[in-house]
């Protein structure tokens, strides 16, 4: 099952995707949010389908497509989480996944404009396989449980400044990746049940030059091994979304440039879809 919306930006249709056929979720939902996720969501548009309760949906010509995802209480990073990005970036894999947050505010849609911050220097592209939450947990004790947890994934553009995150950071990396857009979601968040996220190719172009070209299955820390850690430390909450880390290929590598204005950004996780930035300057 898909989950997306289609229409203006806070005026989104949230649309379901089953066996190739999509219905307007509108009589289930007004958006794919924490109540939504909290409240059995996925299960009550399931059973909706099959008693035949919702409409077909056929999205206009040039329709734009929006975050998938509404109103995350939280978006939570995992940096360095594959080795060879790791040494690109000058550190040693982690002995633990290390964590920061963006905004909730920074979510856009997969093709929105994306813009330089003003006063940026080293704009960065970060494709990562997005984990949303689909129940409250804490102090889970087993992968298991925390497979439990997850309610489906979907691709993410970790869009970064590096300047602010290293250079006048204060010691944490938020200032860097909290601009306004710096989170493309989507195009769908594909269900638990329709995806197994441990070997899944992930790869970003820049204007149609290759930059990374992975596999979730050199993660440092799996989905499961994110989640079981992150409940130790956070009561994750219906609707929260992790970005699991991005593979090797970006700026700060020092083998690519920085964005500029005009740059096009392309990223996609096998299974989810593929996303399409093209860069302005704020």
């Amino acid at each position: 099952m898909k989950l997306w919306t289609s229409g203006p930006k806070g005026a989104e249709t949230p649309v379901v995707t089953i066996d190739g056929k999509d219905f307007d979720a509108s009589p289930v939902t007004g958006a794919f949010d924490p109540a939504f996720f909290a409240g059995g969501g996925p299960d009550k548009l399931r059973a909706a389908v099959e008693a035949g309760d919702l409409t077909a949906f056929s999205a206009e010509d040039g329709a734009r497509i929006g975050s998938p995802l509404a109103r995350p209480q939280a978006v939570i990073c995992i940096g360095q989480n594959y080795a060879a990005h790791a040494a690109e970036s000058g550190s040693e894999p982690p002995e633990n996944p290390i964590v920061f947050f963006k905004h909730p505010n920074t979510l856009a849609g997969p093709y929105d404009e994306a813009f330089i911050p003003k006063n940026a220097q080293k704009t960065d592209w970060e494709v990562e396989l997005g984990v949303v939450i689909g129940k409250q947990v804490s102090y889970l004790e087993s992968k298991d449980q925390a497979a439990e947890a997850i309610a489906g994934y979907v691709v993410a553009n970790d869009l970064s400044e590096r300047a602010f995150q290293a250079e006048v950071s204060g010691g944490q990396w938020s200032k860097g990746k909290s601009a306004p857009g710096f989170s493309p979601l989507g195009p769908w968040i594909v269900t638990a049940d329709d995806i197994d996220p441990h070997a899944l190719g992930i790869r970003s172009w820049v204007n149609g030059e290759v930059r990374q070209d992975s596999n979730t299955r050199d993660m440092i820390f799996d989905v499961e091994a994110i989640v079981l850690d992150l409940s130790q430390y956070m009561q994750l909450e219906p609707g929260d979304v992790i970005l699991t880390g991005t593979p090797e290929g970006v700026a700060l590598s020092g083998r690519f440039p920085y964005l500029k204005a005009g740059d096009v950004v392309e990223v996609e996780i096998e299974g989810l879809g593929r996303q399409r930035q093209v860069f302005s300057q704020a």
